[in-house]
């Protein structure tokens, strides 16, 4: 019977991977996404850096959307402020993480890769998963440095992505690798691009399936789900340049987008 909104949140138009799954699953809720694009990217920032971003987008969409729900579409801000958030907000947060455990019991080579942002590839919470799901199986973990930027500009499949992407694939072709995590969200926009690259004997694997099926299970423990007809809202922000989020949003979700400056 809740009608509230659930707030989604990214550094940028990555986080459209992961909405896109959310609306999937869930067709009667309502969605508020933020990109968080005034400080894109994520991947190169500190600890305290990032909790100050998003302590005020958390602030921001209880002020103005009166949400129930927040899903960090985001890797880099999922592995560095996750337990400060749920220790300071009452309702639920849903994280990102790669998908490291499920590509870890699908591998029948023992071996799989992890490309992320320099920032979740270093971080503690990426290592603990490695180190909790891996045991037996070897992990190249992968930092690709301006990756993320491409896909904020809304290239996914020209000259400079294929250079960055044959830079940072090339251990992944020249091994055994049969799983490849995409740690960062705006990854599974160059799907195409990366197959091309390592072939149909290596598997893709993104979080936005099971962030959107988490999403479901707290929605119905909470009982927080809305029981409202199919197709409901969802309203677009940005703090950046919102002519310029409409514009690659629309492109990477094959629909005109309209989106408005939030000022946080």
């Amino acid at each position: 019977m809740d009608r509230r909104p659930i707030g989604v949140f990214d550094s940028g138009v990555g986080g459209l991977s992961v909405l896109i799954e959310l609306k999937k699953l869930l067709p009667r809720e309502n969605f508020v996404f933020l990109a968080d694009q005034k400080y894109v990217p994520y991947g190169e920032k500190s600890k305290k850096e990032l909790l100050k971003l998003v302590f005020k987008i958390t602030d921001y969409f209880i002020k103005h959307h009166n949400i129930k729900m927040m899903i960090i579409a985001c890797n880099t801000a999922s592995c560095y402020t996750i337990d400060e958030l749920r220790a300071k907000y009452a309702f639920p947060i849903v994280r990102t993480i790669p998908a490291v455990k499920p590509a870890a019991e699908k591998t029948k080579t023992g071996t799989i890769a992890v490309i992320s942002t320099p920032a979740t590839s270093k971080s503690r919470a990426l290592g603990k998963l490695i180190k909790d799901h891996c045991a037996e199986v070897e992990v190249l973990n992968i930092g690709c440095k301006n990756l993320e930027n491409t896909v904020e500009e809304g290239s996914v499949n020209n000259k400079e992505v294929n250079t960055l992407l044959q830079k940072y694939l090339k251990p992944v072709k020249n091994s055994s690798t049969d799983q490849l995590v995409l740690g960062c969200t705006h990854y599974p926009f160059l799907k195409p691009a990366i197959r091309k690259i390592v072939g149909l004997r290596v598997k893709l694997v993104d979080s936005g399936k099971a962030i959107a099926k988490r999403a479901k299970f707290l929605l119905e423990t909470e009982k927080i789900r809305s029981n409202q007809g199919k197709g409901k809202e969802v309203l677009y922000f940005t703090t950046g340049n919102s002519s310029k989020f409409q514009r690659v949003a629309s492109k990477l979700l094959k629909k005109r987008i309209i989106a408005k400056k939030a000022n946080l």
